[in-house]
């Protein structure tokens, strides 16, 4: 990811104090700040927080939180996997990195715990990268196929994404964002329609910040605009991230997807879910049904945060104060309205059949 030029993850082990550090992602747009996690809270705040958020990154948070745990004390093995699994319920990369780095350390002895957590957390972050960029890869060929079939190419590729799925939700590269990092590498002009994604309004923040850093053309929009643009003709495809997908195709998302999804679908417009494997829960197969949907704070909603006209972040009210709230996370999107699927392993079909071999 580029920071003011420079390259930074959103995650990384410092060798030199043993520190796990981050971008403080409540801090965006306005202040770009690097946190230092020191032990277990330091790692569950950070996750319940949303200093860190994005499936794949709450799953390399978690790893790491475990290895911050067993160098403080090797015999919370137990406690720690409890603590950092109730952080967010929703992600499913969290508990697959938790049994990760557990099944490493079910051989080891326990003064060596610490380092076998490093060891696996390392690793992870290593591989989520890679997985990230090869995700890109996979999806930019799709909006190749897009640009490519333009009748008007005077103007650019229009692609619309949901919440923030791009180096700020991994390590590196992201998700959705890394088909559109690698499509503009490959020389497609493209423009992307943000949507703000209340109430946490990650799109406005985070994806505004990271496409302005990657010098992305992008355009802030509402969140209930999207279909009014699709309807117009001014967006030629979707393309959005997932925090837990079913092995049926059905799709876990940031609040709001399912509408973008069904607007696409009556429009007839490609809407593509770009996921890591191991965020599909090949345990699940009804995600309506089956996927727990976080419900958030109410202050959430009932408050806005932003910085004022003398350069400070100030919150306001924007509702009745005994009004009643409903915060729910997210929204699951049915296989049926799926295009295509994008991992690092190709693109598939939202189908059980195609997903299913992905297991091993």
């Amino acid at each position: 990811m580029n920071v003011n030029g420079q390259h930074y993850q959103s995650i990384w082990f410092d060798e030199s104090d043993g520190s796990v550090n981050i971008i403080d992602q409540t801090c965006l747009p306005h202040r770009f700040e690097i946190a230092s996690l020191k032990n277990l809270q330091d790692a569950c705040h950070a996750i319940e927080a949303m200093q860190v958020r994005g499936a794949p990154l709450i799953g390399v948070t978690a790893a790491y939180g475990m290895y911050l745990a067993l160098r403080e004390d090797p015999n919370q093995l137990a406690v720690a996997l409890d603590r950092l699994a109730a952080t967010r319920p929703t992600a499913v990369n969290l508990q697959w990195a938790l049994s990760r780095v557990n099944a490493a350390l079910r051989n080891t002895v326990v003064a060596e715990r610490a380092a076998a957590a490093l060891q696996q957390a390392r690793a992870i972050e290593e591989e989520d990268s890679a997985i990230c960029e090869a995700i890109g890869e996979n999806g930019a060929v799709l909006l190749q196929e897009i640009w490519n079939a333009k009748a008007d190419l005077s103007n650019p590729l229009n692609v619309l994404t949901h919440c923030n799925a791009g180096a700020l939700a991994t390590v590196d590269w992201g998700t959705a964002l890394a088909v559109i990092y690698k499509t503009a590498a490959a020389g497609v002009p493209i423009h992307v329609w943000v949507d703000e994604t209340r109430p946490r309004n990650q799109g406005a923040s985070l994806t505004c910040w990271e496409l302005a850093q990657q010098g992305i053309e992008h355009t802030l929009i509402v969140d209930n605009a999207g279909g009014h643009l699709m309807q117009q003709g001014l967006v030629d495809c979707c393309v959005v991230g997932s925090d837990r997908t079913t092995v049926s195709g059905d799709v876990c998302n940031k609040i709001g997807t399912y509408l973008k999804a069904l607007a696409a679908h009556d429009n007839n417009i490609p809407f593509y879910v770009a996921l890591p494997v191991s965020s599909i829960d090949f345990t699940l197969s009804d995600g309506i049904a089956e996927i727990p949907i976080e419900e958030r704070d109410a202050r959430e909603v009932s408050h806005l945060e932003g910085i004022d006209e003398y350069g400070d972040v100030q919150q306001v009210r924007l509702c009745p104060e005994e009004v009643a709230i409903s915060n729910y996370g997210f929204d699951v999107t049915p296989a049926r309205l799926v295009s295509k699927i994008i991992t690092e392993k190709g693109v598939f079909a939202a189908e059980q059949s195609l997903l299913q071999k992905l297991r091993a």
